[in-house]
């Protein structure tokens, strides 16, 4: 009874974004520049964190898909939802029961009456039972059918587990790079600043420069030395980050620290097909095994309001002896049929079954509203790469330009040539550009994982090693 379930078709569209793709973004001649050229029709790899060519990386990766224990959570899970359903199989079958018991007993005579003696005396019983529930409507199997969408629930979940978790790993350890970055340049940027204060400052002392440029100079380098901790703040956490996703303490950090040179843009962005989305999202296919949980629930609400049939046997016998047991004239056993059809239950059984078809219209718009967020998620990130390919292209042109312009200026105001307030607008331009250069080079390293994730991150059921996300036996 109820309905069959089917798989949702998938959006019949044959790309993501209102307009085509262009053939490749925009190129820099510098760290993460290189242009991007997309693959259509091209699903990403199972591993895609190794496109970003980084052995220390990967390993990171390998080591959190053992040890986080998220995933530890999820794996047992998963097996505990197994294990109902091989449960709940049973009861497909015919449950067999045997008892056995033996008692010792004194009847009092005057139950014979007053000429009536005592009698004291053995009592064995033994028996085996056959119980069998006619599942004639499916509603045993239709439960079957709901435990076994919530195995494939919980299988998604691990796989949605393990994409998040590489996700992470592979945004941390490019965030720690950034970070690393830009610690660099504002050190840089201090240790010139330093320099230019003692310039300044043999100025004053020559009658030079004024009391008034050696005081901005100073409120300047102060302003570098005070941006310097919150970055410090900042990698500390993404290496306590990186830790926890490790499963580990704090304190455990990884040895390896990650600097952007370390990390490859991957050249060729491939990309799935639309239809191959829904295949492919963990997020996706577990709203799917909800849907299909729903669908199934249906029908155990409908063969719950028919008539259920049962059928019994039960054969043993009793004696005052062992050895008489299973004799002939001891022998006991007995058939049983039995029909039970709900007559009146105020309504309960049929507002059930209302109540699941409405699970399962809530179930199906849940669908589709995941079916959205994914089509939206990786819309957002084709759009980024292209943007982040110019932004890229402008930044690392405002800075080289920012640059030229202080080490110009820097000079003449060495020279007496230029005034303070022209290097200091210089000097700070310069900090900026190399700042927002760094952040960019970041941006297309991130935001190309981000559209691995959105992908759903490849064919998790092509991963054959151990701990695979796609794993169906998975040992306690």
């Amino acid at each position: 009874m109820g309905p069959d379930f089917h798989r949702p078709a998938a959006p019949d569209i044959s790309r993501y974004t209102p307009e085509p793709l262009p053939a490749r973004t925009a190129g820099s001649d510098t760290l993460a520049g290189a242009a991007q050229t997309f693959a259509p029709q091209t699903p990403p790899p199972s591993h895609w964190w190794t496109l970003f060519g980084s052995p220390a990386l990967e390993a990171l990766v390998d080591e959190s898909l053992r040890a986080n224990p998220t995933i530890q959570s999820a794996k047992a899970t998963l097996l505990e939802a197994r294990e109902n359903v091989l449960a709940a199989r049973g009861v497909l079958f015919p449950a067999v029961s045997g008892t056995a018991s033996g008692e010792r007993q004194r009847i009092s005579g005057a139950e014979f009456g007053p000429f009536g003696t005592p009698s004291t005396y053995n009592l064995y019983n033994t028996s085996v039972s056959v119980s069998y529930g006619l599942d004639i409507f499916g509603g045993a199997r239709r439960e079957l059918e709901s435990l076994e969408a919530q195995t494939d629930y919980q299988h998604f979940a691990l796989d949605a587990a393990y994409l998040t978790l590489a996700g992470n790993i592979v945004t941390t350890a490019i965030s720690e790079a950034s970070l690393r970055a830009q610690i660099r340049a504002t050190e840089e940027l201090i240790e010139s600043s330093t320099r230019r204060l003692r310039i300044i400052d043999s100025q004053v002392r020559m009658g030079g420069a004024s009391r008034a440029d050696l005081l901005a100079q100073q409120a300047e380098l102060g302003q570098d030395r005070e941006a310097l901790p919150g970055l410090e703040s900042a990698l500390d956490r993404e290496r306590t980050l990186l830790a926890t996703l490790l499963g580990r303490l704090p304190n455990e950090a990884p040895e390896v620290k990650f600097e952007l040179g370390d990390l490859r843009l991957p050249e060729s962005v491939p990309i799935s097909l639309p239809s191959q989305l829904v295949a492919q999202r963990p997020d996706i296919r577990q709203q799917e095994a909800l849907l299909h949980e729903a669908s199934a629930q249906i029908g155990v609400a409908t063969a719950n309001m028919l008539p259920q049939v049962s059928l019994g046997a039960t054969l043993g016998g009793a004696s005052v002896t062992t050895a008489a047991l299973f004799a002939g004239p001891n022998a006991v056993w007995s058939l049983s049929a039995g029909i039970t059809q709900p007559l009146f239950q105020g309504g309960q059984l049929l507002h059930r079954r209302r109540a699941a078809v409405a699970a399962y219209e809530a179930a199906a718009g849940q669908y589709r509203e995941t079916v959205l967020t994914a089509f939206r998620n990786v819309a957002d990130s084709l759009r980024a790469l292209t943007a982040d390919g110019d932004a890229l292209a402008a930044a690392l042109e405002a800075e080289q330009a920012a640059a030229g312009s202080l080490a110009i200026i820097d000079r003449q105001f060495t020279l007496g040539a230029s005034s303070y307030l022209a290097l200091l607008t210089a000097q700070r331009t310069e900090q900026q550009a190399r700042i927002a250069l760094i952040q960019a080079q970041a941006a297309r390293l991130t935001d190309t994982a981000a559209l691995f994730q959105a992908l759903g991150g490849g064919d998790w059921n092509e991963v054959a090693r151990a701990g695979a996300p796609a794993e169906r036996a998975i040992s306690p």
